[in-house]
Parts: structure tokens; sequence; C-alpha cells
């Protein structure tokens, strides 16, 4: 079931995800105008009978809902692949200890096929490598161990894969917090080029809240995900090494037999 609930998410994200994104940056493109013609209207008007703006709502305003949308977004994706690398950086996922004993167990009482469908029905990465090399094994134990290096390559690069888009998503967030300080910079510059004198420093607060928010959201995105991508890319090294260890220890003995045959 982890193992079901993992594709489901990996699924879910590669294939919704970008086009969220996709809608959110056509949306954001037509917010910043609007937002842009509130604030000034809302300056030209009189400071003293403004109500006083809360915080929440201050952030919303200084933000903007196309920035919201996006840093939401990544939010949620980056929640839903950390939880599916966590689910396959376990040592169940990777190595499990049951195969381990059970496969030994099959291979000492001489039970090659039921060995063989206890790896096959088990979807670990060490159970994928020892059904490959197995099912190769009647040919010749080189072909038996080309089989496995080939398949655990191929369960390591997905392994691989999953875990980098963790570190997309600590690349992209500054990047686009780096998008919105220009952008609020920008807008701070215009309130400046378009007056006609020294505008007030609340006219200009817009401009550089929105500046400086979107770096913060964005370093706050982007730290996490770039932690965890570094820790979780350790543990899954680790167990891979294991398990290409005990896949090489658990084959080794027909290696053995082959030769004395030979």
């Amino acid at each position: 079931m982890p193992l079901q609930f993992s594709s489901a998410i990996s699924r879910f994200c590669l294939e919704r995800s970008w086009l969220i994104l996709v809608v959110v940056a056509i949306s954001f493109f037509a917010l910043p105008t609007e937002a842009l013609v509130h604030a000034q209207e809302a300056a030209g008007d009189g400071a003293a009978d403004a109500p006083k703006e809360s915080l929440l709502m201050w952030l919303v305003s200084s933000l903007g809902w196309g920035y919201i949308l996006i840093f939401l977004s990544l939010s949620f994706i980056l929640v839903a692949l950390f939880i599916m690398n966590v689910l396959s950086a376990r040592r169940d996922y990777v190595c499990p200890k049951h195969l381990i004993e059970g496969f030994e167990a099959h291979l000492d009482e001489k039970q090659y096929q039921e060995a063989y469908e206890l790896a096959k029905a088990d979807e670990s990465f060490l159970g994928n490598v020892l059904a490959a090399g197995l099912a190769k094994l009647s040919s010749s134990y080189q072909h038996a161990h080309t089989a496995m290096e080939e398949v655990g390559e191929e369960e390591n690069m997905k392994l691989d894969h999953r875990l980098s888009y963790l570190a997309l998503i600590g690349t992209i967030s500054p990047m686009i917090g780096l998008f919105g300080t220009v952008h609020g910079m920008i807008d701070a510059f215009y309130v400046i080029a378009t007056s006609g004198t020294t505008p007030p420093a609340s006219q200009l607060a817009g401009g550089i809240s929105k500046a400086l928010l979107t770096t913060l959201i964005g370093l706050f995105i982007a730290i996490p995900a770039i932690t965890a991508y570094n820790i979780l890319r350790n543990r899954v090294q680790r167990l891979v090494l294991e398990a290409g260890i005990t896949s090489e220890n658990l084959m080794g003995r027909f290696e053995k037999v082959g030769t004395t045959k030979d």
C-alpha cells in the first residue's frame, strides 16, 4: 500500500503540478497591472480616512494574488514530493530485511523457484535486482550479474529523478523571489517616475514590501527543499549501496558453483 500511495503522489506531481503552475503563471501576468492601479487610486485618497489594514490583508495586498498562488502551488508540490521521497527512502522500500531472510532461506534449501517468486513479488529495489539476476541465471552467472547491474542502475535512476524534483523546487523558488524583488522595485520606481513631486513613503511601500516579501517566501520554500534533498539523497545512496552489497552476497554462491563446474 505505501508503494501504491507513493506512485500515486508521483504521478500527480508530474502530471498535474505543471498544469497548475501554467494556469497560475497566466493569471499572474494579468494581476500586477490591476493591483498597481488600485494602489495608485488608494494613494490618491486621504490617508486619515483609510481604515487600518490588518497584517494578513497587508501581506495579501503586498504580494498580489499572482505570487500567492505561485508560492502556494510550489509549497503544495514540495510537501507532496517530500512525502513521496520519504516513502522511497525507507529501508523496506530499498533493502527490506524480510526479503533478505526469506530469499537466503530459500537458497539454503535449494528452492530456487520459490526464491525467484519471492523476489518477483517484492516491489523493492533489492527485490527487482534479485529477480532480474535469477531470471538470467540459467544462461550464466555473468549474464545474471549484468542483468542485476542494469536493473540496479535503472532503479537508482528512478530514485534520483524523484529526488531531483526537490532540488528543482529549491532552485526555482528563490528565482521567483528574485523576480518578485525586481518587479517590486520597478513598481516603486514607477511611482517615483510618474509623480510630479517626491512621493511619500506610503506610496512606495507597496513595491518595496512586494520586493522583500517575495524574496523572503522564496527562500522560505527553497531552504527546506534543498535541505531535504541533500539529506534524502545521502540516505538513498547509502541504502542503494547496501542493496548492491547484499545482492552480491546473496548471488555470489552461484558464481562459485559456476566456477566449479567450469
